[in-house]
């Protein structure tokens, strides 16, 4: 098998091959780290990268498969991190010339349950300072989105949607507070899941955003989504705000479908003005895929999803803000990215009185949010209302009402309202612009409902297929566009 063949499969796929002892855990690892060798110097998808430990842990892997002792679908696999979570005796920076010697003596439990299950770790993936958006100056290397190099590849969770679209992983976990697993899966053209608060134990991640930080997987197809998400997610007594409520089988309800379904398109969120036209095409078409599966398409209203976006910054930006600020903000000021500091200062003179105006706000979008889910199964709507914009573009500065609803709301509006509402919202592709760029389309439920997104993103990848189109990263040398 190609090179290329096998670090593009699906994780399910590499899965039953290494399981039915078709393909070496060794072989698979080394086809990654050669990929990311290769390319991993134009695309900086990985901070650190654990070469020597993930052949040593795979050749662990083969010997305990080849006894008989498979662990199940993980078990083998290479698996990728936001360097937002911390790794025992490995480097976690996250993405900052603050943290660029900090090595944590122990696993955040995510880490600690996908090694359990088998998985390997191939190393620490790029991101926003300290996960948060904005950054201006990477201090580890400009991220570059794999199917056009002069494009965004989206953040904060950068690198992990970079290294599942390019192959250099199965999987990656990444951290979502406002969009920042589903807006680099829907750059990059993978599936990348925020799950419900408290889902998944956020325990040794560094979680600024107390209200609304959450732990998600970045994968190439749904099946891969729910076979990692099955392995993290969980009550973990450390995390004082994880649920203690079951996990469900999610790869036992994964083919249930959308027959039936209910699915509620939300009109603010899939063509308000100012949407480009191709996002808006491909939208249609995917309500047209939903109709042919079986499903009930209903179009729906959130007329406070508009006030997501400023209550978010609000809220959040001040939490983080709030715990940075003696830490980081105080002393070492000139150290962090201009980005960076000028969001989080901007936090810091958020009055408590606004703040807690903008609490009870969340409050209402939420309400609003889950009383709409009452009549529906799902929610869907676009990832983002734009393809990929060039990097440039992202670093041009916000000074006037006009910019900030171009570059601040409608880059923001589709995503934030779930994070609002702490409901799961799995973002999977919708087809490619005319130039070669992702699409990606978004689908949400109601709290614990996972099972429901999984089954209804499932149903409509499987029909459309675009998770079967990969970048071509042979082309990226010769600055040719890719296919």
């Amino acid at each position: 098998m190609a090179t290329v063949e096998l670090t593009l499969l699906s994780a399910s796929e590499q899965s039953r091959l290494i399981r039915d002892r078709k393909l070496s855990p060794v072989e698979l690892m080394q086809s990654c780290l050669a990929r990311i060798e290769r390319w991993d110097p134009l695309l900086r998808a990985y901070i650190t990268v654990c070469g020597d430990a993930a052949l040593d842990a795979a050749r662990v892997a083969e010997r305990e498969i080849a006894a008989g002792q498979w662990r199940g679908p993980l078990h083998g696999l290479p698996f990728g991190v936001k360097d937002q979570l911390n790794t025992k005796g490995v480097l976690t920076t996250l993405g900052s010339k603050v943290m660029a010697t900090n090595v944590p003596d122990h696993d955040a439990t995510v880490i600690q349950r996908l090694k359990a299950a088998g998985a390997i770790l191939i190393g620490k993936e790029n991101l926003h300072e300290f996960g948060k958006g904005g950054t201006v100056d990477f201090p580890y290397g400009q991220p570059r989105n794999p199917w056009n190099p002069a494009h965004n590849p989206a953040g904060s969770s950068s690198g992990s949607g970079i290294a599942v679209a390019a192959g250099f992983s199965s999987g990656s976990l990444g951290e979502d507070t406002g969009g920042s697993v589903r807006s680099p899966a829907a750059a990059n053209g993978i599936v990348g899941l925020r799950p419900t608060f408290g889902r998944v134990s956020r325990t040794g991640g560094i979680m600024y955003g107390w209200t609304a930080d959450t732990i998600g997987p970045l994968t190439r197809t749904v099946e891969d989504n729910a076979l990692f998400l099955q392995a993290i997610a969980g009550h973990d007594p450390q995390d004082p705000l994880s649920s203690t409520r079951s996990v469900p089988d999610y790869a036992a309800t994964l083919k249930s479908g959308a027959r039936g379904m209910i699915v509620g398109v939300v009109r603010e969120l899939s063509w308000p003005d100012g949407a480009n036209a191709e996002v808006v095409a491909a939208m249609k078409e995917a309500i047209r895929v939903f109709e042919s599966l079986g499903a009930t398409i209903r179009e729906v209203s959130l007329a406070r999803a508009k006030y997501a976006v400023p209550l978010q910054l609000l809220t959040s930006d001040s939490d983080i803000a709030t715990m940075m600020l003696r830490k980081w903000l105080r002393t070492h000021w000139q150290e962090l990215d201009v980005g960076t500091r000028t969001r989080l200062a901007a936090g810091c003179l958020i009055p408590a009185a606004i703040y807690h105006r903008a609490m009870r706000g969340r409050a209402l979008v939420r309400r609003e949010v889950l009383d709409v889910l009452d009549g529906v199964d799902a929610l869907i709507c676009p990832t983002n209302l734009h393809p990929p914009g060039l990097i440039e573009a992202g670093k041009e500065t916000v000074d006037s009402e006009e910019a900030m609803e171009k570059k601040v709301l409608l880059r923001r509006i589709s995503t934030y309202p779930f994070s609002m509402a702490n409901i799961p919202a799995l973002a999977l592709p919708m087809g490619f612009t005319k130039s070669g760029l992702p699409l990606s389309l978004q689908v949400a439920a109601k709290p614990f409902a996972e099972a429901t997104v999984f089954s209804i993103a499932h149903a409509y990848e499987q029909s459309a297929a675009w998770h079967t189109r990969h970048p071509n990263l042979e082309n990226l040398a010769s600055g040719a566009k890719t296919s």
